[in-house]
């Protein structure tokens, strides 16, 4: 009996080591899973911004190529719906796996070509042209900062808007939240 007992703090000790390994191992592979999930979605998100900006930009140069003139009219529109369609299917998976900042921003950004739009369908003739275009570039950059903060990614500005005002020489309306 007094060998058992003098065993004991052995057997004890490892019987806690062994749980604090396995405790230990559990909490890091939950972790490593965790952070692989988190690297995982944010692939994917990065992917679907990535489309959702390439699809509604198409379309946005398109439309504002056709308000320029620089197109033909019947061109424009069949071009416009094909862009539409890429659109619409690319809307879905920044639905589905946005954050809602980003979601919000390409909200805006999405009416804002779509206004663009509307005024190469010709249903609006009374539109300031600058001041849509510049609305769309401005929505973009807001789109970028949202996406770009939601997936945690640094660097410079990504404005253009204003840039391209400046270069075209543009007067943008002013805006109405101010």
């Amino acid at each position: 009996m007094e060998g058992i007992t003098a065993q004991l703090p052995a057997l004890l000790g490892v019987l806690v080591g062994t749980i604090g390994t396995i405790v230990a191992t559990s909490l890091a592979d939950r972790s490593r899973w965790r952070r692989n999930q988190t690297v995982r979605w944010d692939e994917r998100r990065l992917d679907a911004y990535v489309e959702f900006a390439r699809a509604l930009k198409e379309a946005h140069t398109i439309a504002s190529r056709a308000t320029g003139g620089y197109l033909d009219r019947d061109v424009a529109l069949a071009e416009l719906a094909e862009a539409d369609f890429r659109h619409t299917l690319a809307w879905e998976n920044v639905l589905l796996l946005g954050d809602a900042p980003t979601v919000t921003a390409a909200r805006a950004w999405r009416d804002s070509v779509w206004a663009v739009e509307r005024l190469a369908r010709e249903e609006h003739t009374d539109v300031d042209r600058a001041a849509l275009l510049h609305q769309a570039n401005k929505a973009r950059d807001d789109f970028y900062r949202a996406a770009r903060g939601g997936l945690g990614v640094g660097g410079g500005s990504v404005a253009q808007a204003d840039l391209l005002v400046s270069r075209l020489n543009l007067t943008p309306a002013p805006r109405a939240d101010r």
